[in-house]
């Protein structure tokens, strides 16, 4: 490994920079072991659309010698960011796969992850958090806590992900990063303090100053390689006092040590203080905040510097495994960090993705030691692997090593599975790690191919993508005698269907968007069925009595069954045959033929016959009970709710309120920013179909808007008649269309 020092001299020169970029392969590939578990990082960059992610990483790699030049994200040099190696990436400009890479830092390995930050490719996001130990968290000065950094942060939060906070594009015309620590602190709920402030804002833009090292910090040379330490400026010592005090405060009221020194009125060494912001950043209960300026290289470094400082190695971080036992319950397994063989290989697959070699498999290694020509065994389908290849990312480009350990996250290839699966060298292990959250598909397109001779290759396409994105689904649909693709919006198909034509040469055809309604109970209706059958020989007989129930609104995407019956009325054995004949019928519902959702199916009592009695009954008997409901029952039906950001500039904030009031928008606040107005919404995502083209034209092409999904909630009377015309009549459609303007 190099030195700090030596690392330092390194990144002055160009010539050197070309020898660390031949070293590191070799350092990774032959001595893996030697690297100290405490020397490593995994971390993510996350963020609302266009702050920044790509560029900041493009930088990282950069300043570490990992990459000889860097590139804009709009690709306008013909090359493009690094890290956006798709095509379609760099021409629109946004990541839409997450990409893997590693560098070196003072010594210490950093794994790398860049997400996207559109709501439409949010998996991307929950994979890479689930395999990672800290993430940087990168607002933009301007837009600050935006819709998408809420997403981004509640998914941190489900993975209780310790993050440092990056205030990017200093430079930008509006630019105020205290107005985004306030927004952090009231809309994020976050304990977040400044450990830098900058040193002039917008086109002022001169450094950042160190609030705990107590210095100047700037950047010197062509790409702000050389950092330069000064004296605080006079006119800022005031105010790096006050908020070196109000850091100080923050990081006591979260860390017990530090706590205790503020009461007694002592103040902390830099040394104390470093160790107390890492002990509250570890525990999630302090955010440090860093500043800068990505694309004019400022700030970049003590970033780095942070990462090391605050976020955690992979051994400070509780890894467990479920162990299934032989009752068939569950235990909880801590995973051991150590790198080295004495455990038992456990790992993860958490991305998949179709390589020039065959299915690229990317892997966080939880326990133990992965090396070439090992078997390992995947423990949801029991099949054994030979590990032929193994690598380490470096965006769409790849380095052979010959082993990886605990802590490392690396790529294997030719091992068929599925996005979420566990591995282990163990055939007889029952241990798997816990799956990432895959949210459901709220938007819908048929799509066929142009020409019927390419149905082969269309085919294989979406098994592909499909396969690579468990929140892009394809279904054929019976009724209406076409291929329907869901996904988590309109840019989402939109993408899966440019690719197609990009990767496989197939053109394809997109319907209308549908919106993915469900139906559900808004009343508890009872239910008392009896399912009999008798056809020479042995019949059928099955009884249920319960009660169908909605749930409340906050699970209203989901169905559960509990069976409370008692005694032998229903032998035990049957009840997994009512559950699957409910769930069955959940598929889709006989008024719209949208997915049943929000309903709890209780089995309070029922009958069975000794001879005529089998699972294929009840089934019927559930299903029977479900069309019952159906008939007698109260049903409504919900529709997905997004929470819509739109940012215009101020003299067209009325013109938008108008437009989101005619598509039965509710306006749930506003924020007045140096001449623009940011207008925030709950709008019906049936209702924002073709908004972006309405947005542009009425604002002059100013105005941006972002949007995620929210919640389900009950439909408008006219929209629910609509739908059920709609199903029960097909053939009708231009009646309905009329009907629906008026």
């Amino acid at each position: 490994m190099l030195s700090t020092k030596a690392g330092a001299h390194i990144l002055s020169s160009n010539t050197s920079r070309h020898i660390l970029r031949w070293i590191l392969p070799a350092c990774y590939s032959s001595d893996v072991t030697t690297t100290p578990l405490e020397k490593i990082r995994n971390i993510g960059i996350s963020a609302h659309i266009d702050s920044g992610k790509t560029t900041l990483t493009e930088r990282i790699l950069y300043y570490t010698g990992r990459i000889d030049e860097m590139h804009e994200v709009k690709g306008k040099d013909g090359v493009g960011a690094l890290m956006d190696s798709m095509e379609l990436e760099r021409q629109r400009g946004i990541t839409i796969q997450s990409a893997a890479t590693y560098t070196t830092w003072k010594d210490h390995i950093i794994n790398i992850i860049d997400t996207p930050g559109h709501v439409d490719f949010t998996v991307e996001v929950e994979r890479a958090l689930r395999v990672l130990d800290g993430a940087v968290l990168v607002l933009c000065a301007v837009g600050g806590v935006q819709s998408q950094t809420l997403t981004v942060n509640r998914q941190m939060k489900r993975y209780s992900v310790p993050c440092l906070a990056f205030i990017n594009k200093l430079d930008r015309l509006g630019a105020n990063p205290y107005r985004v620590l306030k927004q952090m602190r009231s809309k994020l709920h976050h304990n977040a303090a400044f450990v830098q402030l900058p040193i002039g804002l917008e086109s002022n833009t001169k450094g950042i100053i160190d609030l705990i090292g107590k210095k100047a910090l700037y950047f010197k040379g062509d790409f702000g390689e050389t950092i330069h330490e000064d004296e605080i400026p006079a006119n800022m010592r005031s105010e790096s006092e006050e908020r070196y005090m109000e850091l100080i405060e923050h990081v006591s009221n979260a860390d017990e040590q530090l706590g205790e020194m503020f009461l007694e009125e002592k103040l902390p060494t830099e040394k104390e203080l470093h160790a107390g912001i890492r002990r509250a950043c570890l525990a999630r209960v302090f955010t440090p905040v860093f500043v800068g300026t990505a694309l004019k290289n400022k700030g970049v470094q003590p970033l780095l510097d942070g990462v090391l400082k605050y976020l955690p190695h992979p051994g400070e971080v509780s890894n467990h495994a479920l162990q299934l036992k032989k009752d068939g319950t569950e235990e909880e397994i801590l995973m051991n960090p150590a790198r080295d063989r004495s455990n038992m290989f456990v790992g993860l697959a958490f991305k998949l993705e179709a390589g020039r070699f065959g299915q690229l498999t990317y892997m966080r290694i939880y326990q133990g030691c992965l090396k070439k020509g090992d078997s390992i065994f995947n423990t949801r389908t029991g099949k054994k692997v030979r590990i032929s290849r193994l690598v380490q990312m470096h965006s769409s480009n790849m380095e052979d090593v010959n082993e990886a350990y605990a802590g490392d996250i690396c790529a294997l290839f030719g091992v068929d599975c599925a996005s979420g699966d566990s591995f282990t060298t163990d055939a007889k292990s029952t241990i798997s790690m816990e799956s990432m959250y895959i949210p459901d598909p709220v938007i819908s397109m048929s799509i066929k191919p142009k020409s019927s001779k390419d149905i082969e290759i269309f085919s294989k396409g979406i098994n592909r993508f499909t396969k690579e994105d468990p929140t892009y689904t394809v279904q054929w649909d019976d009724d209406n005698k076409e291929t329907i693709a869901s996904g988590m919006g309109e840019l989402h198909l939109e993408i899966y269907a440019q690719r197609m034509e990009r990767e496989y040469g197939c053109e394809v055809v997109m319907g209308k968007p549908k919106v993915a309604f469900r139906e559900t109970l808004s009343m508890p209706y009872e239910f008392d069925y009896l399912h009999k059958r008798q056809s020479g020989g042995a019949g059928q007989f099955g009884r249920v009595i319960g009660i169908l129930e909605p749930l409340p609104a906050e699970e209203n995407t989901k169905n559960t069954f509990s069976d409370q019956t008692v005694g032998t009325n229903i032998p035990k054995q049957f009840i997994p045959s009512i559950q699957k004949g409910y769930r069955n019928m959940c598929e889709k519902g006989l008024m719209t033929g949208h997915k049943i959702s929000g309903v709890h199916f209780r089995l309070k009592d029922g009958e069975s016959h000794m001879v005529d009695s089998n699972e294929i009954a009840f089934i019927l008997a559930a299903q029977g009970a479900m069309r019952d409901a159906y008939n007698m029952g109260s049903w409504i039906i919900l529709e997905p709710i997004m929470s819509v950001e739109i940012t215009v500039p101020e003299e067209f904030q009325g013109t938008v309120i108008t437009h989101l009031n005619k598509r039965c928008g509710i306006i749930t606040g506003t924020d007045a920013n140096e001449g623009w107005s940011t207008v925030y919404a709950e709008v019906p995502l049936n209702d924002m179909f073709g908004y972006a083209t309405e947005l542009r034209s009425s604002t002059q092409g100013k105005g941006e808007f972002a949007m995620e999904y929210s919640r389900y909630a009950p439909a408008r009377s006219e929209v629910m008649e609509t739908l059920i015309d709609q199903y029960q009549n097909p053939k009708g459609e231009e009646q309905i269309k009329k009907k629906s303007k008026r």
